[in-house]
């Protein structure tokens, strides 16, 4: 007798899911049947978030994706549930606030920045991949507008970011089977962005779900690998 076995639900993994962006995009994966490895470095507020949203399907690792048996834990929790087909490197690190001028820019600081922002998500990238290619899947790096403006102040944060957009374009060109996005959200209302303007009013910027429609348009319509701003894909979107 044969029994029919239900394919598993493909697998995202997912950092920063705790709180902000990456907690918004964990929601609509979820939504759509995806299972999520998520990972944050606020262990109790990690795990509430994992009861709250599905416990099941939101398997929580808590810990440091700068750390590399961090990182190898994420990919093995991912392998053991299902096929991976997703990577949305969404964890980031501000630097100081409020953010020194590059002249004052305390060199240890810039490294924990460079950590967090370009190295992490590297290694990351280099773990799943092979996962990614036997699963025909896709990575997507959450990016700033501030990697491309030269913004006072912004110079540790934005230069990391421009980092990363050059790793995902040389990546895109040395892995054709995986599309590597790099993916500017534009301004949210998140704790990391009001910590970048402390004391100040951000009331105006956009909650992080509204933003989520344009990154799901990557995974809906896989374009061609490259650099893609929210604003652009929602206004794609809106004409179709």
């Amino acid at each position: 007798m044969t029994l029919d076995m239900k394919p598993l639900p493909p697998v995202a993994i997912v950092t920063g899911v705790s709180r902000g962006f990456g907690k918004a995009v964990t929601v609509a994966l979820l939504d759509r049947g995806w299972t999520v490895v998520g990972n944050a470095r606020r262990t109790r507020e990690l795990k509430a978030t994992a009861r709250v949203l599905n416990p099941q399907r939101l398997i929580a690792v808590p810990g440091d994706v700068t750390e590399a048996a961090h990182r190898a834990a994420l990919v093995a929790a991912a392998a053991d549930a299902g096929p991976l087909r997703l990577l949305i490197n969404n964890a980031s690190r501000l630097g100081p606030s409020p953010q020194p001028v590059l002249a004052d820019y305390p060199v240890g600081d810039l490294h924990a920045v460079y950590a967090a922002n370009v190295f992490a998500p590297l290694a990351l990238i280099q773990q799943a991949l092979p996962r990614l290619v036997a699963n025909a899947g896709l990575v997507i790096n959450v990016t700033s507008d501030a990697a491309v403006e030269p913004y006072p102040g912004w110079g540790g944060y934005g230069s990391s970011k421009a980092a990363l957009d050059q790793l995902s374009a040389v990546l895109a060109t040395e892995n054709p089977a995986v599309p590597v996005y790099a993916f500017d959200p534009g301004d949210m209302r998140t704790e990391m962005h009001q910590a970048a303007f402390p004391g100040e009013d951000i009331s105006d910027r956009p909650e992080p779900e509204a933003v989520v429609p344009a990154l799901l348009r990557l995974l809906d319509t896989r374009p061609a690998s490259g650099r893609y701003r929210a604003a652009e894909l929602s206004a794609v979107g809106a004409r179709q």
